[in-house]
């Protein structure tokens, strides 16, 4: 059965289900109980459960051979003349090709929230502005700089002509790297541009606890007229020697007065909390403060509480303290979302390993 939506087109054969772009690039590929995905740059995920959920990329020949398979499988059974022609345009060569992303990205798409994998990603800036947060090692391969405004057209137009049609399974605009967020008067042409290219497209975006408090309230409510609507904040923790320990700037309570800022601003956020941070020495503290913090931030339902499985990744400072690790990650993870239900907040899951542009 084929199923022809204005954003996509999907093929369901039995045990297999396909979907494509309308580009005609394969996104999605369900086959026997396992799900590929393909990414921007042409690589092929797959993702699966043994017990535990399991996820890796596959090798070059791998994809190669998947992809022939999807586009025999669309040969056959595609009925629709015009996305035919679409998706049987490709090889899969064309489509593990990586040329045509790294046209639009200099640098990859590191991180993002997971209610925003379907934005469209606009790098405004490249790297962070803090960069030696002890457990990240999402932006140690390039230098934080702004793009200037001709460079960001320039960009915006390069990411324009790599999603083609495929832009219409997408929505909002991320305004990546990790805290353009942080930058002042300079951002404000980058997102008029936005404005002027995606119009009426909601504008979301990272912004650490320590930039934000600087800003003044007259500045979030200027962005917000800009189509800013959405900001995450990395808090991590409630637990100030937790925090220092993992050298984020700032104090957790600082979050109480940003957190009433951005909401008079009419803005919604996304709080992030890294549970197992600190490992078993600080689990019942870093548990206790950021649920007690919780409570005092103005959040509403409208709102997200994103926990995040702590990831330890070698060769960080985190890695080199040698703390032991919380032995059930999941359970912990269950405990804070319960608590934070009972708040009538809404709690949801932010896995960095499931992230895919």
């Amino acid at each position: 059965m084929e199923l022809l939506r204005q954003e996509a087109t999907l093929l369901s054969l039995g045990d297999r289900v396909l979907s494509f772009d309308r580009e005609g690039r394969p996104y999605h590929y369900f086959r026997q109980g396992r799900t590929y995905k393909r990414a921007l740059d042409g690589s092929l995920h797959l993702r699966f459960r043994e017990g535990e959920r399991r996820r890796r990329r596959l090798s070059e020949e791998e994809a190669l051979a998947l992809y022939g398979e999807i586009l025999d499988l669309a040969r056959r059974h595609l009925r629709d003349e015009r996305r035919r022609r679409e998706v049987l345009r490709w090889t899969p060569e064309a489509l593990l090709d990586p040329t045509p992303y790294r046209r639009a990205y200099a640098w990859p798409v590191s991180i993002l929230p997971p209610d925003a994998y379907l934005s469209v990603v606009l790098q405004a800036t490249t790297g962070c502005t803090w960069n030696r947060c002890a457990f990240c090692s999402f932006y140690q391969d390039r230098p934080f700089r702004k793009r200037s405004e001709e460079e960001f057209r320039a960009h915006v137009e390069a990411v324009l002509d790599l999603l083609g049609r495929g832009r219409l399974l997408r929505r909002g605009v991320f305004l990546a790297d990790g805290n353009a967020l942080a930058l002042s008067e300079p951002l404000l042409p980058l997102l008029e541009e936005v404005g002027r290219r995606f119009p009426g497209e909601p504008i979301l975006g990272f912004l650490d606890l320590f930039a934000g408090v600087r800003k003044e309230a007259s500045w979030w409510e200027r962005l917000a007229a800009l189509g800013l609507r959405r900001v995450y904040v990395g808090l991590e923790t409630g637990h100030p020697p937790l925090l220092a320990l993992l050298n984020k700037p700032g104090h957790p309570r600082e979050a109480i007065p940003l957190v009433g800022v951005l909401k008079r601003a009419g803005l919604s956020l996304g709080v992030i909390l890294m549970v197992g941070a600190g490992g078993r020495s600080y689990a019942k503290a870093h548990r206790e403060d950021s649920l007690r913090l919780l409570s005092e931030l103005p959040l509403d339902r409208g709102d997200i509480v994103y926990l995040s499985p702590f990831q330890e990744t070698p060769g960080t400072p985190y890695a080199a303290l040698g703390l032991e690790p919380l032995p059930h990650v999941e359970a912990e993870l269950a405990l804070w979302a319960e608590a934070i239900r009972r708040m009538g907040l809404k709690a949801a899951r932010y896995d960095i390993r499931e992230f895919l542009y």
